[in-house]
């Protein structure tokens, strides 16, 4: 596919050190051997050194000597990360002694090493529960300043080409947020239009803040969230084409939308869906995949001032490999526009 191996080459243009803390999983292992034979990233694993050579000699990984490993409950520089966490969550009640005990947790360390400068990007979440993965990253690297909230957008990539950007529509939140504010529905609004122009290409980000009403249709709270979060996002990005409120027909169909909206600057063109809430998002994306046949490619979270990503425990080799890919490309446009 074009779009990922234009992800792929941009990768390769800029390598960015990717830390994997799931440095045992069969899975991971596999695919940090294709990310250092294909030159996609420098790679990180956290695990222990002996199991890991071990586990590449089993597998017939030849590659993974390149890796650099970091043994969580080995580290020499424990005291060093542990004094970095303590530091950044005394506030919140961490003491050193628990310090010194997250930072054996390769999750935590992980987001420690990135905060630290010592690694650009992470992605893990083969073994782990996404909110396993997200709450030292959440607690570590925090948002990006002027961006309140962390959302989870899906590329999603149909056979149908009439619709988005050649086919493309990007979906968020589905993966993280349950209960946006208007101010949050706004803040995910103008860090998707940047994922879709900055990471997947989309030349001309559309972005539509759905609901079920359509320009005064109906009248209820859950409308005037998404009149108020339109208005928010304008004033945090007076250059981002974006409306609402806008049911899903009147922002992707051209037809639909001359009769429900004709004024609209959307009017039917959307390529990135903003969702009202995180059911509505989830359940979007998963029915869109499924009856659709649409490929989805995510969740990809935004709004972190470095990146953290999170895999389906489901995920295959090829999943790990594309998403390196994607969070090196995250790292880079971090690094270019100064956001960390």
């Amino acid at each position: 596919m074009e779009l990922i191996r234009n992800i792929i080459a941009r990768a390769k243009s800029d390598l960015q050190r990717i830390v994997l803390p799931e440095g045992t999983e069969e899975r991971v292992l596999k695919a940090a051997d294709i990310l250092i034979e294909e030159g996609i990233a420098k790679i990180i694993l956290l695990g222990n050194k002996a199991e890991i050579e071990q586990l590449a000699v089993t597998h017939g990984l030849k590659n993974i000597n390149q890796a650099t490993i970091i043994d969580p409950e080995n580290n020499p520089e424990s005291d060093k990360y542990a004094g970095l966490l303590f530091q950044l969550r005394e506030k919140k009640g961490m003491t050193p002694e628990k310090a010194a005990e997250l930072v054996k947790d390769p999750l935590y360390l992980g987001c420690l090493l990135v905060k630290n400068g010592d690694a650009d990007g992470e992605v893990a979440g083969a073994r782990n529960y996404t909110g396993n993965v997200l709450r030292p990253a959440f607690q570590i690297i925090k948002t990006r300043p002027g961006i309140n909230v962390v959302s989870g957008a899906f590329l999603m990539i149909l056979q149908d080409r009439s619709f988005g950007y050649n086919g493309k529509l990007l979906f968020a939140d589905c993966a993280a947020f349950p209960n946006p504010t208007a101010e949050d529905l706004a803040h995910i609004a103008v860090c998707s239009g940047e994922t879709a122009k900055h990471i997947y290409g989309f030349p001309e980000p559309r972005v539509a803040i759905l609901s079920f009403s359509t320009k005064g249709s109906a009248h209820h709270e859950k409308v005037d969230k998404v009149i108020k979060a339109t208005e928010i996002a304008k004033a945090l990005d007076p250059d981002l084409i974006i409306d609402g409120e806008l049911q899903a027909d009147a922002a992707i169909v051209p037809s639909v939308a001359k009769d429900k909206a004709p004024e609209s600057v959307i009017a039917g063109t959307a390529n990135v869906l903003i969702f009202p809430s995180l059911e509505t998002g989830n359940i979007a994306y998963k029915l869109v995949q499924r009856l659709a046949g649409a490929q989805a490619i995510g969740p990809l979270m935004q709004g972190l001032a470095s990146p953290v990503n999170d895999l389906s425990r489901g995920c295959s080799v090829e999943d790990i490999v594309k998403l390196v890919a994607i969070t090196a490309g995250q790292a880079i446009e971090t690094k270019k526009t100064g956001s960390n």
